[in-house]
Protein backbone atom coordinates (compact mmCIF):
# COMPACT_ATOMS: atom_id res chain seq x y z
CA UNK A 1 0.00 0.00 0.00
CA UNK A 2 1.33 3.43 -0.94
CA UNK A 3 2.38 5.71 1.91
CA UNK A 4 -0.18 8.49 2.49
CA UNK A 5 1.76 11.52 3.69
CA UNK A 6 -1.31 13.60 4.60
CA UNK A 7 -2.74 10.87 6.83
CA UNK A 8 0.64 10.40 8.50
CA UNK A 9 1.06 14.14 9.11
CA UNK A 10 -2.44 14.40 10.58
CA UNK A 11 -1.73 11.49 12.98
CA UNK A 12 1.62 13.06 13.86
CA UNK A 13 -0.09 16.35 14.63
CA UNK A 14 -2.51 14.58 16.99
CA UNK A 15 0.49 12.92 18.67
CA UNK A 16 1.91 16.42 19.31
CA UNK A 17 5.06 15.80 17.29
CA UNK A 18 7.20 18.84 16.55
CA UNK A 19 9.11 17.22 13.67
CA UNK A 20 8.42 14.33 11.31
CA UNK A 21 11.22 12.40 9.56
CA UNK A 22 10.47 10.35 6.44
CA UNK A 23 13.52 8.51 5.08
CA UNK A 24 13.74 6.25 2.06
CA UNK A 25 14.25 2.57 3.06
CA UNK A 26 13.68 3.40 6.75
CA UNK A 27 10.78 3.63 9.18
CA UNK A 28 9.27 7.11 9.57
CA UNK A 29 10.06 8.82 12.88
CA UNK A 30 8.56 11.53 15.09
CA UNK A 31 10.19 13.97 17.47
CA UNK A 32 8.00 14.36 20.55
CA UNK A 33 9.18 16.45 23.52
CA UNK A 34 12.68 16.48 22.11
CA UNK A 35 13.04 12.71 21.63
CA UNK A 36 12.91 10.62 18.44
CA UNK A 37 10.41 7.75 18.17
CA UNK A 38 10.45 5.28 15.28
CA UNK A 39 7.04 4.26 13.97
CA UNK A 40 6.48 0.56 13.33
CA UNK A 41 5.00 0.51 9.86
CA UNK A 42 6.17 -0.25 6.34
CA UNK A 43 9.52 1.25 5.40
CA UNK A 44 9.46 4.13 2.93
CA UNK A 45 10.15 3.22 -0.71
CA UNK A 46 11.66 5.23 -3.57
CA UNK A 47 8.19 5.47 -5.09
CA UNK A 48 6.88 6.87 -1.78
CA UNK A 49 9.58 9.56 -1.81
CA UNK A 50 8.70 10.58 -5.35
CA UNK A 51 4.96 10.61 -4.53
CA UNK A 52 5.58 12.83 -1.50
CA UNK A 53 7.59 15.24 -3.66
CA UNK A 54 4.83 15.36 -6.26
CA UNK A 55 2.25 15.91 -3.52
CA UNK A 56 4.03 18.53 -1.42
CA UNK A 57 6.47 20.44 -3.65
CA UNK A 58 5.05 23.78 -4.87
CA UNK A 59 4.02 23.57 -8.52
CA UNK A 60 6.11 26.61 -9.40
CA UNK A 61 9.26 25.33 -7.67
CA UNK A 62 12.16 26.41 -9.93
CA UNK A 63 13.98 23.04 -9.99
CA UNK A 64 12.70 19.86 -11.68
CA UNK A 65 12.17 16.88 -9.37
CA UNK A 66 14.75 14.82 -11.27
CA UNK A 67 17.41 17.47 -10.54
CA UNK A 68 16.40 18.18 -6.94
CA UNK A 69 19.07 17.61 -4.29
CA UNK A 70 17.98 20.02 -1.54
CA UNK A 71 14.80 22.04 -1.08
CA UNK A 72 13.07 24.13 1.59
CA UNK A 73 9.41 24.99 1.20
CA UNK A 74 6.05 25.18 2.96
CA UNK A 75 3.31 22.55 2.76
CA UNK A 76 -0.16 22.98 4.20
CA UNK A 77 -3.00 20.68 5.18
CA UNK A 78 -5.97 23.05 5.54
CA UNK A 79 -7.48 23.21 9.04
CA UNK A 80 -4.66 21.01 10.39
CA UNK A 81 -1.31 22.82 10.18
CA UNK A 82 1.37 24.27 7.97
CA UNK A 83 4.72 22.54 7.67
CA UNK A 84 8.20 23.79 6.98
CA UNK A 85 9.62 21.06 4.75
CA UNK A 86 13.22 20.18 4.02
CA UNK A 87 13.94 17.61 1.32
CA UNK A 88 17.43 16.27 0.71
CA UNK A 89 18.73 13.54 -1.52
CA UNK A 90 20.84 11.05 0.45
CA UNK A 91 22.58 7.71 -0.03
CA UNK A 92 19.27 5.84 0.27
CA UNK A 93 17.33 7.94 -2.20
CA UNK A 94 15.84 10.85 -0.33
CA UNK A 95 14.64 12.17 3.01
CA UNK A 96 11.99 14.64 4.26
CA UNK A 97 11.88 16.60 7.49
CA UNK A 98 8.53 18.23 8.27
CA UNK A 99 8.38 20.81 11.07
CA UNK A 100 4.92 21.72 12.29
CA UNK A 101 3.98 25.41 12.20
CA UNK A 102 0.71 25.73 14.13
CA UNK A 103 -2.01 28.01 12.81
CA UNK A 104 -2.67 29.57 16.19
CA UNK A 105 0.18 31.20 18.04
CA UNK A 106 0.29 30.51 21.77
CA UNK A 107 -0.02 33.40 24.19
CA UNK A 108 3.04 35.03 25.77
CA UNK A 109 2.29 33.26 29.05
CA UNK A 110 1.79 29.85 27.42
CA UNK A 111 5.18 30.19 25.75
CA UNK A 112 6.81 31.03 29.13
CA UNK A 113 8.72 33.99 27.71
CA UNK A 114 9.93 36.44 30.41
CA UNK A 115 7.71 39.52 30.56
CA UNK A 116 10.59 42.00 30.26
CA UNK A 117 11.35 40.77 26.72
CA UNK A 118 8.18 42.62 25.69
CA UNK A 119 10.30 45.78 25.98
CA UNK A 120 12.00 44.78 22.73
CA UNK A 121 8.74 45.29 20.85
CA UNK A 122 8.71 48.96 21.88
CA UNK A 123 12.05 50.04 20.39
CA UNK A 124 11.90 52.36 17.39
CA UNK A 125 15.27 51.36 15.94
CA UNK A 126 18.25 49.07 16.46
CA UNK A 127 18.66 45.33 16.07
CA UNK A 128 17.66 42.40 18.29
CA UNK A 129 19.10 38.90 17.83
CA UNK A 130 17.31 35.72 18.91
CA UNK A 131 19.79 32.85 19.09
CA UNK A 132 19.99 29.18 19.97
CA UNK A 133 20.41 25.73 18.46
CA UNK A 134 18.12 24.32 15.76
CA UNK A 135 14.69 23.54 17.16
CA UNK A 136 15.06 25.78 20.23
CA UNK A 137 11.99 27.90 19.49
CA UNK A 138 13.73 30.95 18.02
CA UNK A 139 11.13 31.41 15.28
CA UNK A 140 8.29 31.16 17.79
CA UNK A 141 9.82 33.77 20.09
CA UNK A 142 10.42 36.11 17.14
CA UNK A 143 6.88 35.57 15.90
CA UNK A 144 5.53 36.42 19.36
CA UNK A 145 7.44 39.72 19.40
CA UNK A 146 6.27 40.56 15.87
CA UNK A 147 2.68 39.77 16.84
CA UNK A 148 3.03 42.02 19.90
CA UNK A 149 4.03 44.90 17.61
CA UNK A 150 1.21 43.97 15.23
CA UNK A 151 -1.36 44.11 18.04
CA UNK A 152 -0.19 47.31 19.70
CA UNK A 153 1.62 49.60 17.24
CA UNK A 154 0.72 51.24 13.94
CA UNK A 155 3.75 50.12 11.95
CA UNK A 156 4.72 48.54 8.64
CA UNK A 157 6.48 45.22 9.26
CA UNK A 158 8.43 43.50 6.47
CA UNK A 159 9.56 39.89 6.94
CA UNK A 160 12.14 38.12 4.77
CA UNK A 161 12.11 34.39 5.56
CA UNK A 162 13.38 31.06 4.24
CA UNK A 163 10.62 30.00 3.91
CA UNK A 164 7.75 32.06 5.36
CA UNK A 165 6.56 30.24 8.48
CA UNK A 166 3.95 32.01 10.60
CA UNK A 167 1.28 33.84 8.62
CA UNK A 168 0.19 37.11 10.26
CA UNK A 169 -3.14 38.87 9.98
CA UNK A 170 -2.89 42.66 9.83
CA UNK A 171 -4.07 44.25 13.08
CA UNK A 172 -2.83 47.70 14.10
CA UNK A 173 0.19 47.14 11.85
CA UNK A 174 0.38 46.12 8.22
CA UNK A 175 2.68 43.21 7.37
CA UNK A 176 4.49 42.29 4.13
CA UNK A 177 5.94 38.76 4.06
CA UNK A 178 8.47 37.62 1.46
CA UNK A 179 9.94 34.17 0.93
CA UNK A 180 13.51 33.46 -0.18
CA UNK A 181 13.78 31.80 -3.56
CA UNK A 182 10.22 32.76 -4.50
CA UNK A 183 9.75 36.46 -3.80
CA UNK A 184 13.39 37.47 -3.37
CA UNK A 185 16.68 35.72 -4.25
CA UNK A 186 18.57 36.22 -0.96
CA UNK A 187 18.44 38.05 2.37
CA UNK A 188 20.74 40.88 1.31
CA UNK A 189 18.57 41.69 -1.72
CA UNK A 190 15.46 41.34 0.42
CA UNK A 191 16.78 43.93 2.88
CA UNK A 192 17.77 46.27 0.03
CA UNK A 193 14.25 46.30 -1.38
CA UNK A 194 12.58 46.28 2.04
CA UNK A 195 14.19 49.66 2.72
CA UNK A 196 12.29 51.02 -0.31
CA UNK A 197 8.94 49.79 1.01
CA UNK A 198 8.48 52.33 3.83
CA UNK A 199 9.21 49.81 6.62
CA UNK A 200 9.35 50.45 10.36
CA UNK A 201 10.25 46.89 11.38
CA UNK A 202 12.24 44.32 9.36
CA UNK A 203 12.46 40.64 10.30
CA UNK A 204 15.37 38.78 8.66
CA UNK A 205 15.03 35.02 8.96
CA UNK A 206 18.70 34.31 9.67
CA UNK A 207 22.13 35.94 9.53
CA UNK A 208 24.18 33.55 7.38
CA UNK A 209 27.00 35.67 5.96
CA UNK A 210 28.80 39.00 6.27
CA UNK A 211 26.77 40.64 3.49
CA UNK A 212 23.47 39.92 5.25
CA UNK A 213 24.91 41.06 8.59
CA UNK A 214 26.18 44.36 7.21
CA UNK A 215 22.88 45.00 5.44
CA UNK A 216 20.99 44.30 8.68
CA UNK A 217 23.27 46.62 10.67
CA UNK A 218 22.86 49.39 8.08
CA UNK A 219 19.07 49.03 8.27
CA UNK A 220 19.23 49.37 12.06
CA UNK A 221 21.57 52.35 11.82
CA UNK A 222 19.20 54.16 9.47
CA UNK A 223 16.32 54.19 11.92
CA UNK A 224 14.62 50.81 11.50
CA UNK A 225 13.90 48.15 14.10
CA UNK A 226 15.44 44.88 12.91
CA UNK A 227 15.05 41.34 14.24
CA UNK A 228 17.05 38.29 13.19
CA UNK A 229 18.33 34.90 14.33
CA UNK A 230 21.69 33.18 14.68
CA UNK A 231 22.72 29.64 15.59
CA UNK A 232 24.99 30.26 18.59
CA UNK A 233 25.50 28.98 22.12
CA UNK A 234 25.02 31.97 24.41
CA UNK A 235 24.90 35.75 24.33
CA UNK A 236 28.66 36.32 24.52
CA UNK A 237 29.15 33.62 21.89
CA UNK A 238 26.71 35.57 19.71
CA UNK A 239 28.83 38.73 19.92
CA UNK A 240 31.94 36.69 19.05
CA UNK A 241 30.13 35.08 16.12
CA UNK A 242 29.02 38.46 14.78
CA UNK A 243 32.55 39.82 15.04
CA UNK A 244 33.85 36.66 13.36
CA UNK A 245 31.94 37.54 10.17
CA UNK A 246 34.23 40.57 9.76
CA UNK A 247 37.87 40.67 8.61
CA UNK A 248 40.27 41.07 11.56
CA UNK A 249 41.55 44.50 10.61
CA UNK A 250 37.98 45.86 10.64
CA UNK A 251 36.73 44.15 13.79
CA UNK A 252 37.35 46.94 16.33
CA UNK A 253 35.46 49.45 14.19
CA UNK A 254 32.67 46.93 13.68
CA UNK A 255 32.37 46.40 17.47
CA UNK A 256 31.65 50.10 17.83
CA UNK A 257 28.91 49.79 15.22
CA UNK A 258 27.46 46.82 17.10
CA UNK A 259 27.54 48.73 20.36
CA UNK A 260 25.67 51.59 18.74
CA UNK A 261 22.78 49.62 17.26
CA UNK A 262 22.26 46.30 19.07
CA UNK A 263 19.39 46.54 21.56
CA UNK A 264 19.61 43.05 22.95
CA UNK A 265 20.42 39.37 22.47
CA UNK A 266 17.97 36.64 23.49
CA UNK A 267 19.47 33.16 23.70
CA UNK A 268 17.23 30.18 24.35
CA UNK A 269 17.09 26.41 24.50
CA UNK A 270 14.27 23.96 25.15
CA UNK A 271 14.59 21.76 28.25
CA UNK A 272 12.43 18.80 29.39
CA UNK A 273 10.13 19.37 32.34
CA UNK A 274 9.37 17.01 35.20
CA UNK A 275 5.74 16.79 34.07
CA UNK A 276 5.45 14.48 31.04
CA UNK A 277 8.88 15.66 29.87
CA UNK A 278 7.18 18.42 27.92
CA UNK A 279 9.60 21.10 26.73
CA UNK A 280 9.92 24.59 28.20
CA UNK A 281 12.31 27.37 27.13
CA UNK A 282 15.22 28.51 29.29
CA UNK A 283 16.61 31.94 28.44
CA UNK A 284 19.79 33.95 28.60
CA UNK A 285 19.14 37.63 27.87
CA UNK A 286 21.61 40.46 27.42
CA UNK A 287 20.00 43.87 27.09
CA UNK A 288 22.46 46.48 25.84
CA UNK A 289 22.51 48.88 28.78
CA UNK A 290 24.92 51.84 28.77
CA UNK A 291 27.49 49.73 30.66
CA UNK A 292 27.22 46.84 28.19
CA UNK A 293 27.53 49.28 25.27
CA UNK A 294 30.78 50.67 26.73
CA UNK A 295 32.20 47.17 27.23
CA UNK A 296 31.36 46.18 23.64
CA UNK A 297 32.95 49.36 22.27
CA UNK A 298 36.16 48.53 24.13
CA UNK A 299 36.07 44.81 23.29
CA UNK A 300 35.80 43.84 26.98
CA UNK A 301 33.57 40.83 26.48
CA UNK A 302 34.88 39.09 29.61
CA UNK A 303 33.65 42.07 31.64
CA UNK A 304 30.17 41.57 30.15
CA UNK A 305 30.23 37.96 31.28
CA UNK A 306 31.08 39.01 34.85
CA UNK A 307 28.43 41.74 34.73
CA UNK A 308 25.75 39.25 33.72
CA UNK A 309 26.66 36.91 36.58
CA UNK A 310 26.46 39.70 39.17
CA UNK A 311 23.68 41.81 37.67
CA UNK A 312 20.49 42.47 39.63
CA UNK A 313 18.88 44.29 36.70
CA UNK A 314 15.59 42.81 35.54
CA UNK A 315 16.52 42.93 31.85
CA UNK A 316 19.70 40.84 32.11
CA UNK A 317 19.53 37.10 32.77
CA UNK A 318 22.05 34.27 32.58
CA UNK A 319 21.16 30.79 31.37
CA UNK A 320 22.16 29.41 34.76
CA UNK A 321 19.78 31.81 36.47
CA UNK A 322 16.91 30.76 34.21
CA UNK A 323 17.63 27.06 34.72
CA UNK A 324 18.08 27.47 38.47
CA UNK A 325 14.75 29.28 38.82
CA UNK A 326 13.05 26.50 36.85
CA UNK A 327 14.62 23.99 39.24
CA UNK A 328 13.57 25.95 42.35
CA UNK A 329 10.00 26.02 41.04
CA UNK A 330 10.16 22.23 40.53
CA UNK A 331 9.63 22.57 36.78
CA UNK A 332 12.87 20.76 35.88
CA UNK A 333 15.16 18.37 37.74
CA UNK A 334 18.60 19.11 39.15
CA UNK A 335 20.06 16.80 36.48
CA UNK A 336 18.36 18.76 33.69
CA UNK A 337 19.67 22.05 35.09
CA UNK A 338 23.20 20.63 35.01
CA UNK A 339 22.82 19.08 31.57
CA UNK A 340 21.72 22.31 29.87
CA UNK A 341 23.93 24.71 31.84
CA UNK A 342 26.42 26.76 29.84
CA UNK A 343 28.59 27.23 32.96
CA UNK A 344 28.49 23.91 34.81
CA UNK A 345 30.87 24.81 37.67
CA UNK A 346 28.73 27.81 38.58
CA UNK A 347 25.53 25.75 38.27
CA UNK A 348 26.93 23.10 40.59
CA UNK A 349 27.67 25.82 43.17
CA UNK A 350 24.15 27.22 42.80
CA UNK A 351 22.61 23.79 43.30
CA UNK A 352 24.74 23.18 46.42
CA UNK A 353 23.72 26.54 47.84
CA UNK A 354 27.29 27.85 47.78
CA UNK A 355 26.49 30.67 45.37
CA UNK A 356 23.65 33.18 45.54
CA UNK A 357 21.41 33.51 42.50
CA UNK A 358 21.43 37.23 41.60
CA UNK A 359 18.94 37.05 38.73
CA UNK A 360 15.32 36.08 39.14
CA UNK A 361 12.34 35.63 36.89
CA UNK A 362 8.65 36.18 37.39
CA UNK A 363 7.26 32.96 38.87
CA UNK A 364 3.89 33.69 37.26
CA UNK A 365 5.20 32.57 33.86
CA UNK A 366 5.91 29.05 35.13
Amino acid sequence: MAFNIDNFLIKSHKAKASDIHVNCRKYPSLRINGEIFKISTETISNDDIRDILLKTLPKDYPVAISDLKDADYIYEIPEVARYRVNYCRDIYGGKFTFRIIPYHMKSWGELCIPEFIKEYANFNNGIVFVTGPTGSGKSTTLASIIELINENRKKHIVTIEDPVEFIYEDKKSIITQRSLGIDVPDFQTGIKYALRQDPDVILIGEIRDDDTLISAIEAAETGHLVFSTLHTNGTIATINRLIGFIEKNNQMEFMKRLAGCVRGIIHQQLVPTVKNRALIPAFEVLTFTSTVVDYVKDGKLHEIDLLMQKSKQGNIMTMNSSLFNLYLNKVITKETAMEFSLEKVEMEQLLRGKLKNTNSIDDSIL
